[in-house]
């Protein structure tokens, strides 16, 4: 009996940079675990559509399918448009059997990544001393979203000793800017941002405009496609399967 096959759901983007991303993540995942049947999808915005590889797996045998979303947090759209999009594929293939995973979430082992991305930022920058760090991440209209990526701001400036203000690209104060610019008010000069981002797109561009604009010395690229999100994809995806099995 073949193990239930993986599907890594990202929300999608009309950036080429965030699908390249996504599938560069997604063939880590692969790498670590080539027993495995393994496709990406989107929700929307990007191909392949959710609903075209569910028609592929179930065309290929497939009657068990785990997914894991490519989200950093538990808001609207893990919510809402994966159960919607699960809800769907079941409706149309009768007898088939889906799970949803947790998303990725915030991961406390996911200040390693941004660490490992801000030395890369601070390297390029030719920036050695830091007074500030800004965690910037997409935002959302869920308060507890948010709450969730400012706890772990205070966090990440627990390890480092040094201040750190959570701030959002969209739906939520402070923009990045405005988090930058409190900084420097204080009196801080060296102020890096760190971006909570899984992938390239708009969203954080403009993040990144607004930072440097406002005095930032350095922002640090998104987490992509790091070999500890994939491992973290295959986490999900084990809990996930092992809820497929009949009680």
């Amino acid at each position: 009996m073949a193990a239930p096959a993986l599907v890594a759901l990202a929300h999608g983007s009309r950036d080429p940079r965030s699908s390249a991303t996504i599938t560069a993540l997604v063939d880590e995942v692969k790498a670590l675990r080539p027993d495995l049947r393994i496709e990406k999808a989107f929700l929307e915005l990007a191909k392949p559509g959710f609903q075209t590889v569910v028609d592929k797996l179930v065309r290929a045998g497939y009657d068990e399918i785990v997914v894991v979303p490519l989200l950093l947090n538990e808001a609207f759209h893990a919510k809402v448009d994966v159960p919607e999009a699960i809800a769907e594929a079941t409706t149309r293939h009768p007898g088939l059997q889906i799970r949803a995973t947790e998303v990725l979430g915030l991961e406390a082992r996911f200040l390693e990544v941004l660490d490992e991305r801000m030395r890369e930022a601070l390297k390029e920058a030719r920036v050695r001393e830091l007074d500030a760090l800004v965690l910037a991440a997409a935002g959302s209209t869920d308060p507890l979203a948010n709450q969730a990526v400012a706890r772990l701001a205070r966090v990440w400036g627990t390890h480092h000793k040094l201040p750190v203000t959570a701030a959002y690209a969209a739906a939520a104060p402070p923009a990045t800017g405005e988090a930058v610019r409190a900084f420097r008010a204080e009196g801080r000069r060296h102020i890096a941002v760190a971006s909570l981002f899984l992938a390239p797109g708009s969203l954080l561009d403009r993040a990144t405009e607004l930072a440097f604009e406002a005095g930032a010395v350095a922002v640090s690229e998104p987490l992509g496609a790091h070999p500890e999100i994939a491992r973290t994809v295959l986490a999900r995806y084990a809990v996930g399967a092992v809820e497929l099995v009949p009680v």
